[in-house]
């Protein structure tokens, strides 16, 4: 049995059967990554006795009868970027200066356990999250296994490259900026990044500090279920975070329903899609460009109105990325800045370990003041109504994922996007996706496979849903995939 070619729920059904044992399941992912992680550098590291402990543990419970989970057995990947397994090592993204052990388990990580998965390493991920691509200077780039020679997209880039590759069969991602649905659109995966509010974030000693801009825990998957049963887990209501909302729905009894479903079986769907190339913001590759339209009709096949629509923004790109840049570098910076209090300057003795970009909007935000900040909001403030505007008339934001087919490695450790497309400069850590202004307004969106470059790279379209409407997201992304199956073109090695 090709375990690799099973979603995360199907190799779940067959452990609470007694077809597989967990132990089995965890060997045959644990000899999948030993003989083929060093062709992609997913996994930074692998917790193989621990594995193998909580399988023969699962398997005791399986014994007494007990029904453990949907993910029973299902060896999953965690992000080696902030703490999420307690006990186990983290390196903010491989900054060597910063390795510590995790004090707590990710939102992401308990959900999983509840649901019977088992922790197996952790994956690669870039200097803080901070750049859609996977590299750093301890461990180096993680590729796409479509075509090795292309990065797998960050900041989750090593999950998404582990899930793609059948290493394991769900990996952990956190989106800030794009950090979900990147690396799902360069790795023919399903990326969701649900809601504000949806999925707790308790963050101290600042319990703000995820929201400028809003950043979420979440996964890779190979299909839009495992997806579904996973938000069940992670979405619940956490008073400790000031924006969490309590849960509303069953998502994986109601996903099944799916409305949207007997809508286009009529004839006659509700649901009105917005579709852009560039929200008037981006430069695009003509490669990009035909493949995102080619799957923005798959929706009008399946009976959706997808319709062009045109955003008016007065900010260039490159504008709001650079905001971006500052929002994402101030708890950072506050963080580096709190330990230099204490005695502690890491910039001056270990500069060495981090990335110059890093560095720079670092300086930036030292420096920013309170104009600054009302520009950011301004600029934050300028996104939400452009959405809102669109959502006045339609169920649903359709455009591509990143504006490049592709992204080549690079030696040194520091591979980032283009500074130019079509011959125009651009924001090249983040300014190259069309990811990040989701993320300064907190509407779910989420990646879904679109095709294939010229570089036999993958490309994603993403799907942004209005503010609350994480379920109808997940509802409309299944009707996707049941017309197109991605799931076939895995490059198992």
């Amino acid at each position: 049995m090709k375990l690799e070619t099973l979603s995360a729920w199907e190799i779940g059904c067959l452990v609470n059967e007694k077809k597989i044992s967990p132990t089995q399941v965890v060997e045959y992912f644990l000899d999948r990554i030993e003989k083929h992680n060093k062709k992609v550098n997913a996994f930074v590291y692998v917790k193989s006795d621990y594995a193998l402990k909580k399988a023969r543990e699962l398997e005791e419970r399986l014994s007494r009868g007990e029904y453990c989970g949907e993910f029973a057995g299902v060896p999953f990947g965690l992000k080696d970027f902030l703490p999420n397994k307690k006990g186990w090592q983290s390196s903010h993204g491989g900054v060597a200066c910063l390795v510590a052990e995790d004090e707590c388990d990710s939102v992401f990580c308990a959900a999983m356990e509840k649901a019977g998965g088992i922790a197996i390493g952790k994956t690669n991920a870039p200097a803080y999250g901070f750049r859609g691509t996977t590299d750093n200077l301890m461990y180096g780039p993680t590729s796409t296994p479509f075509n090795t020679k292309y990065n797998s997209g960050g900041s989750s880039g090593g999950s998404a490259a582990t899930v793609a590759s059948g290493l394991v069969p769900i990996a952990e991602g956190g989106d800030a900026g794009g950090s979900i649905r990147i690396p799902a659109n360069f790795c023919n995966l399903f990326g969701f990044k649900a809601g504000v509010g949806t999925i707790p974030s308790v963050c101290r000693p600042d319990a703000w500090s995820a929201t400028h801009p809003l950043c979420f825990n979440g996964a890779l998957t190979k299909s839009v279920k495992d997806a579904a049963i996973l938000l069940n887990y992670m979405s619940y209501e956490d008073l400790r975070d000031p924006y969490s909302l309590p849960k509303c729905h069953d998502f994986a009894k109601e996903f099944e329903a799916n409305p949207w479903k007997k809508d286009c079986q009529q004839g006659g769907a509700k649901a009105k899609i917005a579709f852009t190339e560039d929200f008037g913001l981006f430069e695009i590759e003509d490669d990009v460009r035909s493949i995102v339209r080619e799957a923005a009709k798959r929706f009008s096949d399946l009976g959706f109105s997808v319709e062009e629509y045109k955003f008016n923004f007065t900010s260039s790109a490159e504008e709001l990325a650079e905001q971006w840049c500052k929002g994402i570098t101030i708890d950072c910076a506050l963080e580096l800045n709190h330990l230099k209090e204490k005695g502690i300057d890491l910039l001056r003795d270990h500069r060495q370990d981090f990335p110059e970009e890093f560095i720079y909007w670092k300086g930036v935000v030292d420096g920013l003041g309170i104009e600054d900040m009302y520009r950011f909001n301004l600029a934050r403030t300028q996104i939400l109504d452009q959405f809102e505007n669109a959502f006045t008339d339609y169920d649903f934001i359709l455009s591509p994922v990143s504006c490049v087919s592709a992204i080549e490695n690079r030696s040194d450790k520091n591979t980032k996007g283009p500074e130019t497309i079509n011959g125009k400069k651009i924001e090249s850590l983040i300014g190259w996706t069309q990811t990040f202004l989701a993320n300064f307004t907190g509407n779910p969106a989420a990646s879904l496979p679109a095709g294939f470059s010229k570089e036999g790279v993958p490309v994603g379209i993403q799907v942004i849903a209005p503010r609350h409407k994480d379920l109808q997201l997940l509802q409309a992304s299944r009707l996707y995939e049941e017309a197109f199956d991605w799931k076939k073109f895995y490059p198992y090695f």
